[in-house]
């Protein structure tokens, strides 16, 4: 059944007694195909993280074929267009450029402006560069910045690094004003209330404002939905 470290860590000792129990039971969550299970993951809660495995959570035995080949198809279903080095970054794996060489003939090659090769699956969709991008609060470690290895497309060096100093000890979470890095966000609670705190990082126009505290309100519903009082603000 799943279990944390914790639990994990006397039946390892039993096996294996005189070592390390800790060092075992971190062993096993790293060395193991595992799921971490919820009410880890759950919106708005957290608990202690325990851990199944893969197998008993699927419900089916792991495929015995480990050519990363599938991996990479997958991950540009889901961040396509983009570069050998995005996939190497995102995934963890290495030599993934003799991969891409053996899907090539099946994918869509262009070139960003750098000049660098970005591949992506044929029939993938490709918005119009016009397409309006509206406001959107992103949480943090989202995969909008984890997907891609150069995170310039979104937010320069220098604002994110801005933007990280300012944060201080609150976790990250970004604004984005048309597909771009604008400022933080984070939300303050007491009592019945919900305030949402916004921190431009760029001067705003009036439609942008103005989508920020449409947008802004729509997520205090969704996250704070037990709030009596919910109130947006743009520092």
């Amino acid at each position: 059944r799943p279990r944390s470290r914790a639990e994990l860590t006397p039946l390892l000792l039993e096996r294996w007694p005189g070592h390390d129990g800790n060092a075992l039971a971190q062993a096993v969550t790293y060395l193991l195909p595992v799921v971490q299970v919820p009410p880890r993951g759950v919106w708005g809660k957290s608990g202690q993280a325990r851990f199944a495995t893969a197998e008993s959570w699927l419900g089916a035995p792991l495929a015995s074929d480990a050519s990363p080949d599938p991996v990479v198809l997958r991950y540009l279903a889901a961040f396509g267009p983009a570069s050998v080095m995005d996939a190497q970054s995102w995934s963890g794996l290495t030599r993934l450029k003799e991969v891409f060489a053996r899907l090539a003939t099946g994918l869509r090659v262009f070139r960003n402006e750098a000049g660098r090769e970005l591949f992506d699956l044929p029939d993938a969709p490709r918005p119009d560069p016009e397409t309006p991008a509206p406001p959107r609060f992103l949480p943090e470690y989202d995969n909008v910045f984890l997907g891609h290895v150069d995170r310039t497309r979104l937010v320069s060096d220098e604002q994110r690094q801005a933007l990280v100093a300012a944060a201080g000890t609150r976790t990250l979470r970004t604004v984005l004003i048309d597909g771009c890095v604008a400022g933080a966000w984070a939300i303050d609670r007491s009592d019945d209330a919900a305030r949402l705190v916004i921190e431009p990082a760029v001067r705003l126009s009036k439609p942008s404002r103005a989508g920020l505290l449409d947008e802004g309100a729509r997520l205090l519903v969704s996250v704070a939905p037990e709030a009596t009082r919910h109130d947006v603000r743009i520092g």
